[in-house]
């Protein structure tokens, strides 16, 4: 208990000076931001009350701190991190400027972290900034800078996250994929579908997430021109889409492909219809299992409308 009161005292003492921070040298603020840090990151029980207050009295300080939290970017500790974070976050928009201006840094590490931070703030002052750093030289850079532009949702982030769709690094794609649905970036429609056929699960994936969330006309039409792709994933995942789509077209699409010579195909195509359409409205159900002949093939449209009845 009287740890707990003296520990709260130094608290208060730290925070006595705040008011005087402008006055104060840079060295003195620093020392005073230093001392309260390590009580704000500290994972010790006995400063778990004091984490907050400790966070509080930093983000309190506003953007004179701001700097000197960029600097504690460069640590190796995630609770570290995330307490940065946090207090930028509460610092909000006054802290933009001097993050802007970090993304400069040679340092790729701590301009990464910036990247996060301002898609946190979600200021729109940093979107053309952070459009700029979209082709920087290390891949966790651009895909941070492209989630930060998901997050702010600034329409003028779309361009760039197109761009990158073809980025030589699969998290990259993946994040780019991410942000254009996001932001529905409508233009981007041909890219993500031919991103269905990526080696990476999660950029397809995420192609596939990001397209539900774009124009349905549009969409379905560059399934459909796309869907009888060499690459066999396009198509695959095309069925999941349509069937996530549900409607008429998509179904009469879906149907069609049931009847193709590539038994995986079938499975796909059947499957989607399946949980397009579990009560099987449209009767297709028998018409497929009496022509389906391969024996896998009927065990993936048994198991998935046994799946569809089980959890009706």
């Amino acid at each position: 208990m009287w740890l707990n009161v003296i520990l709260s005292s130094v608290v208060a003492l730290i925070l006595a000076g705040s008011v005087f921070a402008e006055t104060r040298t840079p060295n003195e603020l620093e020392r005073k931001i230093d001392s309260l840090f390590v009580i704000a990151s500290s994972g010790e029980v006995r400063f778990r009350d004091l984490n907050k207050p400790a966070m509080d009295s930093i983000a309190a300080l506003g953007a004179p701190a701001v700097p000197y939290l960029i600097e504690k970017f460069t640590t190796k500790s995630a609770r570290e991190r995330w307490t940065v974070i946090w207090i930028l976050q509460r610092i909000g928009s006054p802290a933009v400027p001097d993050l802007v201006q970090a993304l400069g840094r040679s340092n790729g590490l701590v301009v990464q972290r910036v990247c996060w931070a301002l898609g946190d703030i979600k200021d729109t002052a940093a979107v053309e900034p952070l459009i700029e750093i979209c082709t920087h030289l290390r891949w966790q850079v651009r895909e941070q800078a492209l989630g930060a532009l998901g997050k702010i949702s600034d329409k003028r982030g779309g361009s760039a996250a197109a761009s990158r769709l073809d980025d030589s690094i699969g998290q990259v794609r993946k994040a780019a994929a991410v942000t254009c649905g996001k932001l529905e970036y409508h233009r981007c429609i041909p890219v993500l579908v031919h991103l269905l056929g990526d080696d990476f699960y999660g950029a397809r994936m995420s192609a596939m997430e990001a397209l539900l969330k774009l124009d349905t006309a549009d969409v379905i039409t560059v399934l459909c021109d796309s869907i009888n792709s060499t690459n066999c994933l396009v198509g695959d995942m095309t069925c999941h889409i349509l069937g996530r789509i549900g409607n008429d077209e998509a179904m009469l699409i879906l149907l069609e492909q049931t009847k193709s010579d590539n038994p995986d195909r079938r499975a796909h195509a059947a499957v989607a219809l399946v949980n397009a359409d579990p009560r099987d409205n449209c009767g297709f159900q028998a018409r497929v299992l009496e022509r389906e002949t391969d024996r896998l093939v009927l065990l993936k449209i048994q198991s998935a409308i046994s799946t569809v009845i089980n959890g009706q």
